[in-house]
């Protein structure tokens, strides 16, 4: 019996990488192997920045906050521990944005903390 290849998958599952490595440079989108390397290794790279985003935003919301807390005579460190010590339950990202967008709020809150 002669051996069987599924050759309509094979084309289907090499179209598919094929065609998310489009935009690449050189043989990077047309070259089998190179672009299923590269695939793969987007992937990783993928992985690995969705946790490094949540990292990336929390220091900038951080220094956000430094900066617009030392405006008003008080430091960060001093800043979050007296939220903490009042039990207001505001977090990084809310209180950034009330430093960016909201000055009048964020001095309320710097007032109510000192």
């Amino acid at each position: 019996m002669p051996r069987s290849v599924n050759s309509v998958a094979s084309r289907a599952r090499r179209k598919k990488i094929l065609k998310r490595t489009r935009g690449n440079f050189l043989s990077r989108k047309n070259v089998w192997t190179v672009a299923k390397n590269t695939y793969e290794k987007g992937l990783t790279y993928a992985y690995r920045d969705r946790k490094a985003k949540k990292r990336n935003f929390r220091a900038l919301w951080i220094q956000r906050i430094n900066a617009a807390a030392r405006q008003y005579g008080i430091s960060y460190s001093q800043f979050m521990g007296k939220l903490n010590a009042q039990s207001i339950g505001l977090n990084r990202k809310v209180l950034a944005d009330l430093a960016m967008n909201n000055p009048q709020a964020f001095e309320a809150i710097i007032n109510s903390v000192k």
